[in-house]
């Protein structure tokens, strides 16, 4: 961590903030975070990907850090964050490329693989499966299925409604979002069912102190990536499911070609919501490959480090080999 290097770059309109380490002549690695994440939850990858003489590059996501944070929600369709990381690349010669990413990473990994078949090499996600274009807008179909029942997607979709709540203590926030949905927490207790129009937090519980996965450090960092704008920008991604559809027909049809890694913890409640895309997922990537990891919920790069590290290195050693 200590040869970490920091720049800005000016790419789609924006300031992207990119920190890299590793042999500058080494393969480009992307590592892509997820909410409520920072460039910091890939700390415990960073450095042995460098090690195995791969270009490490970790982005802060648009909405987070010192990355720009466009008020309209508009501004974060997945496209728009694909391009970010396209111009970034472009900016930096890349023409060979790993993205790995968690979380809402995940869905920008796949889709960049979809767009760039002959620049991504090799392609990594992490909690979020691909399932390929859905037939309507997700949120569509949640609104069917919770009209009656709080689902935090939905509760995210009026903008300043969730970016309030989290706002107002934004260590608490973090604590609780780290623990509802991490091995330590009840199965799935982040689903648990709860009226519409609950608030967020309601029936979660804030357990007062960190989880042994992230140290007082660590949290530092994230505390420090929401502490100047809070989580309006974070929370725009959950506001273009719908523009998400429109924007992605002409790739309704394609598959993901290259080799694919895919892990999941097995506490993850991601793992009940998309049980259906998790289904579907061996018939839209043709060299997939899928882990379970066992007493790991959802913020599986550290609560289950040494094992996604393994995982990591010997899918690239197989497939995106770094010199």
């Amino acid at each position: 961590m200590d040869q970490l290097e920091h720049q800005i770059l000016e790419v789609n309109g924006i300031d992207l903030s990119l920190y890299s380490a590793g042999p500058k002549m080494g393969r480009a690695l992307w590592l892509l975070h997820g909410f409520p994440e920072c460039w910091h939850s890939w700390r415990q990858q960073i450095a042995p990907l460098a090690a195995a003489g791969y270009r490490v590059l970790i982005p802060e996501m648009r909405g987070y850090g010192q990355s720009s944070a466009p008020r309209d929600p508009a501004a974060y369709d997945v496209l728009t964050i694909c391009a970010d990381i396209q111009a970034a690349m472009d900016q930096l010669g890349q023409h060979q490329v790993c993205v790995v990413g968690h979380d809402w990473g995940a869905p920008i990994a796949w889709h960049l693989a979809l767009l760039e078949p002959a620049r991504v090499n090799a392609v990594v996600g992490m909690a979020v499966p691909f399932g390929g274009r859905p037939k309507q807008p997700a949120t569509d179909i949640m609104r069917q299925l919770y009209a009656e029942r709080f689902h935090y997607i939905l509760h995210f979709q009026e903008p300043g409604v969730a970016e309030a709540e989290m706002d107002a203590d934004i260590p608490r926030t973090l604590r609780m979002m780290m623990y509802n949905t991490s091995a330590a927490a009840p199965k799935d207790h982040f689903l648990q069912e709860k009226p519409a129009g609950a608030g967020l937090f309601d029936g979660m519980h804030d357990p007062g102190t960190l989880p042994v996965w992230c140290d007082a450090a660590a949290f530092t960092e994230y505390l420090h990536t929401f502490k100047d704008r809070g989580f309006y920008g974070a929370v725009n991604w959950y506001r273009n499911f719908e523009r998400n559809w429109q924007r992605t027909e002409t790739l309704a049809d394609r598959q993901i070609e290259q080799p694919a890694l895919f892990l999941l913890g097995d506490r993850d409640p991601v793992g009940t919501l998309e049980a259906y895309t998790l289904k579907q997922m061996p018939k839209r990537i043709a060299q997939l490959e899928q882990h379970v990891l066992k007493d790991c919920g959802h913020w599986i790069q550290n609560e289950q480090a040494e094992q996604v590290n393994q995982r990591l290195l010997d899918f690239l050693a197989r497939h995106y080999v770094a010199t």
